[in-house]
């Protein structure tokens, strides 16, 4: 095959309101909101589009594994530790539900957090390898 996808450009996240939701990202993860209606909020963020749609009551992006345990859909990246160590404060400071740092086993290590509507997300120490040769 000689086509190949390059990157994730958008992702779709389930909120219950829009405009609080955008004004969340945008307070707690400075995310630039570049459209709003009544139905959904496009936000610019981790160099791709996140359109915050109004779902159902209890929808989130997540799903729970064969364990019980509710997984995150989603892994940010940061360069290093010391990044991490800073975001995971920052995010504390800003009230956003927060878990503990851990080691999971792999290389770098990560933490989970929450956003307004109880979508969860990862975020990692470590970059991808081929983001950093093309971007940094």
């Amino acid at each position: 095959m000689t086509i190949a996808i390059q990157r994730v450009g958008t992702t779709y996240i389930p909120v219950s309101d829009p405009e609080k939701a955008s004004k969340w990202y945008q307070e707690k993860l400075g995310a630039i909101e570049n459209y709003f209606d009544q139905d959904k909020a496009i936000l610019d963020y981790a160099n791709q589009s996140f359109f915050l749609v109004k779902a159902k009551e209890g929808e989130r992006s997540g799903f729970v594994d064969y364990k019980g345990d509710e997984q995150f859909s989603m892994t940010f990246e940061v360069d290093g530790l010391e990044q991490l160590e800073e975001l995971h404060t920052f995010l504390k400071e800003k009230g956003v539900k927060v878990g503990k740092i851990e080691d999971r086993g792999h290389p770098g290590k990560n933490f989970v957090f929450s956003d307004l509507d109880g979508n969860r997300f990862d975020v990692w120490s470590e970059l991808s390898p081929s983001f950093k040769e093309k971007t940094l």
